[in-house]
């Protein structure tokens, strides 16, 4: 009886392990990547940009209106983590960002000679390309890895887009003038690998990046004296969107004269009033230097104030706090919208 225990128990025991010798080979191959054959769900191509013939989309992102910095020479390596461009221009409107993976065996030049003659021939004019060394040090750092604006974090697949042994790398921007506005098309590729998963790797990937100018909805109105001299007397502040300024310049539009010219009415219907001019920015960037630049953007409104109405310089304070008072998340284009502002707040 002890001896037919025993064997039953190995018999169960052999059962178990030849279950396992069955399984774990399939529990590998589930944890396996799977193969990409198709673009992901909710992507399409941007208009004015064909895609090169055969390749699949694994990375989609919009934004309604957005910041954007244009690279106009090489990659420049100063120090640590401090990758940049030897030159940006700077760029807003609607954004689509796209990231492709070529077919297997075609070279960047080949993708990138594509996507060139396409677009010249759509009219877009050249404004900056270069290939391999020409690009300057690891270009594709400042591009998208040091650029958290440009990268694109949806999935593993596409974080980790020209993460390892990426060489031939080719950048070209491009311009299209048109009546409603410029677009600005950035195309970069590189033969790469891919950490996360090996079928987006070993092949070119290409990252595409478009800017329409002219295209942000104007949906911030002039704030009139009136109703900023009862917001103030309520809240004690009041949010201004009507006071626009160059990306990353302090230097403030001529379309901000409406918005300007009310903020002196309520001012010289107030003399006894004093204020602090508070800029804001959103979340992007370093926030020694957002502090920085929202401070010197509430001096020029201070001195347009100032010089422009006559109103005394001394009722005005000028106060940057960058990042450090936002009225809504940033997590979106549309919060990072209502957090780039320009305060009245009473003193």
């Amino acid at each position: 009886m002890l001896f037919s225990g025993f064997a039953l128990q190995r018999r169960l025991l052999v059962a178990v392990l030849a279950g396992l010798l069955v399984a774990i080979p399939a529990v590998i191959a589930s944890a396996q990547p799977a193969p990409i054959t198709r673009d992901i769900a909710g992507s399409k191509d941007h208009p004015l940009v064909p895609r090169y013939e055969g390749s699949l989309i694994i990375g989609y992102k919009t934004d309604r209106f957005a910041e954007v910095d244009i690279p106009m020479g090489p990659s420049v390596n100063p120090g640590v983590e401090k990758r940049r461009f030897e030159r940006v221009d700077a760029a807003e409107g609607a954004r689509t960002r796209l990231l492709y993976v070529a077919p297997p065996k075609r070279t960047s030049l080949e993708v990138m000679r594509n996507y060139k003659e396409a677009l010249l021939a759509d009219g877009f004019k050249t404004l900056f390309e270069c290939s391999r060394d020409t690009c300057g040090d690891s270009i594709e750092l400042p591009f998208l890895e040091f650029n958290p604006s440009r990268q694109l974090t949806d999935s593993q697949v596409t974080e980790f887009a020209f993460s390892a042994n990426v060489v031939d790398q080719r950048l070209l921007v491009v311009k299209l003038d048109r009546p409603q506005g410029p677009v600005h098309v950035i195309v970069f590729t590189a033969h790469q690998d891919n950490v996360a998963n090996p079928t987006a790797g070993g092949r070119v990937a290409v990252f595409v990046d478009v800017v329409e100018s002219g295209t942000m909805e104007k949906r911030m109105v002039t704030v009139q004296a009136p109703e900023m001299a009862m917001n103030l007397g309520r809240d004690g502040k009041q949010a201004i969107y009507g006071i626009y300024f160059d990306f990353d310049k302090a230097d403030i539009k001529p379309e901000s004269k409406p918005q300007l010219e009310e903020m002196a009415k309520l001012l010289q219907a107030n003399p006894g009033l004093k204020v602090y001019i508070a800029g804001h920015t959103d979340n992007q960037g370093a926030l020694d230097y957002n502090v920085g630049l929202s401070q010197r953007r509430a001096e020029a409104v201070v001195r347009a104030l100032a010089m422009q109405y006559g109103i005394a310089a001394a009722r005005l304070t000028a106060r940057g706090l960058g990042p450090l008072a936002p009225v809504t998340s940033n997590a979106t284009e549309d919060g990072r919208a209502k957090n780039r502002r320009v305060e009245l707040v009473q003193q």
